[in-house]
């Protein structure tokens, strides 16, 4: 095991027709990830693609990693639970989560 950097995850997740999906997916790398790169203690961030179905709906989770919950706190403001999502995103998604876990890194595993 490796010692893990003190990082808080933040995760949240949506639902999307393929074609949804796909414009979030560029969405995320073009407009939001450069955003989120500017904010003091952001420190990465994971887009997760699983399809559900043949029906072509696609579950999208985002895992942002901070350098503490203040970090956090300062993009997603005084209640962190609240999900952030921009109508430009909105108008993407089928359904999207109203929330966001928080969770804290305790190992890294990955090589």
């Amino acid at each position: 095991m490796t010692t893990a950097p003190e990082l808080t995850v933040r995760t949240w997740s949506a639902t999307a027709e393929a074609e949804g999906a796909g414009s979030y997916s560029r969405y995320f790398s073009s407009t939001l990830l450069p955003e989120l790169r500017k904010l003091p203690g952001f420190a990465g961030a994971y887009l997760l693609r699983r399809e559900l179905g043949e029906d072509g709906i696609t579950e999208l989770t985002v895992h942002t990693f901070w350098e503490s919950p203040e970090a956090v706190r300062a993009f997603a403001g005084d209640d962190i639970g609240v999900a952030i999502v921009e109508p430009e995103a909105r108008a993407m998604l089928l359904d999207f989560d109203r929330t966001a876990t928080h969770r804290r890194v305790v190992g890294d595993f990955r090589r």
